[in-house]
């Protein structure tokens, strides 16, 4: 007799039994729903400087992605909140991300929800939404290079109790600035600078709004050619970023770690989260002993 072959599918080939679940599904692809973005995406606007000028509301961050690809962020805070309900403990998380390229454009966003990961994706994308064109130049009385390295000349910017001053830096002074306004000021493209701060800065979101603010001040002021000409200022990108490029696939830049503010991994485990689900130290059950042999002749 001749055996039949199986009807089922065959199996896929590259793939074995028990190798996991599959990767994530890839992103739909994007339908603009803005005016905005159906110029970028019909490649009217190839120009991240143009779709700033362009006087239209900046709301996909997918235009951002076409635009300035290879981001770089960073997490600059993750606080978490406890409340108490008839059901129990409810937990929710509020990040704080800064984005940038290092030559010129950064961001900071903020969300708030129920799980880290979807929060820090949606902090991302919302700091993607407030980019803007930072002024570089040489203002520092003590420099005089002619290289676009620090900020033009004193800005401040507040949020809350917190009060932020930036002033130029002659080179080879690097961010003298708190460890909050660094990443801010490094993913601009400022390589040098001085800043001072007064308020309660322990508040690290507050912190963060009023350096970022100091930025947004900057980029609103409105320059004549001789100041830009002496102080060498320039606007945007110049081609040549700080930061070393991204790579595909890798992690983040996140300060913390499992020891941080995130959720803990267990019972009295490393963190400041909820607790997990099983006591400390309980592995599988053990095997019962072996009975002795019963006697007989």
């Amino acid at each position: 007799m001749t055996a039949m072959a199986s009807s089922g599918p065959p199996p896929s080939e590259g793939r074995r039994f028990g190798s996991g679940p599959p990767g994530p599904a890839p992103p739909p692809p994007w339908i603009p729903k803005t005016e905005l973005g159906r110029r970028v995406h019909s490649g009217q606007i190839t120009n991240i400087a143009d779709a700033l000028h362009a006087g239209l509301p900046l709301r996909e961050p997918q235009i951002i992605d076409k635009l300035l690809p290879g981001l770089h962020d960073e997490v600059l805070d993750v606080n978490m909140v406890q409340r108490m309900t008839d059901s129990g403990r409810r937990f929710k998380f509020a990040v704080t991300v800064v984005v940038g390229n290092g030559d010129g454009y950064v961001g900071l966003g903020r969300a708030k929800g129920r799980e880290v990961g979807p929060t820090i994706r949606r902090a991302i994308d919302r700091a993607k939404l407030e980019i803007v064109e930072v002024f570089r130049g040489c203002g520092s009385w003590e420099c005089g290079c002619g290289r676009s390295h620090t900020v033009p000349f004193q800005v401040h910017g507040r949020s809350g109790s917190v009060v932020v001053t930036f002033k130029p830096a002659p080179r080879g002074v690097g961010l003298a600035v708190g460890d909050v306004a660094k990443p801010i000021l490094r993913f601009a493209g400022i390589t040098d600078a001085w800043g001072y701060t007064d308020g309660h800065t322990k508040t690290t979101v507050n912190y963060a709004q009023a350096a970022f603010a100091t930025l947004v001040a900057l980029s609103d002021l409105k320059l004549t050619p001789e100041d830009t000409l002496r102080l060498k200022v320039v606007r945007g990108g110049i081609g040549t970023s700080i930061l070393p490029p991204k790579e595909e696939g890798a992690m983040s830049g996140r300060r913390g770690g499992p020891g941080g503010r995130g959720r803990g991994r267990g019972r009295g485990g490393p963190g400041r989260g909820p607790p997990g689900r099983g006591p400390p130290g309980r592995g599988p059950p053990r095997a019962p002993p072996p009975r002795p042999p019963s006697g007989g002749a």
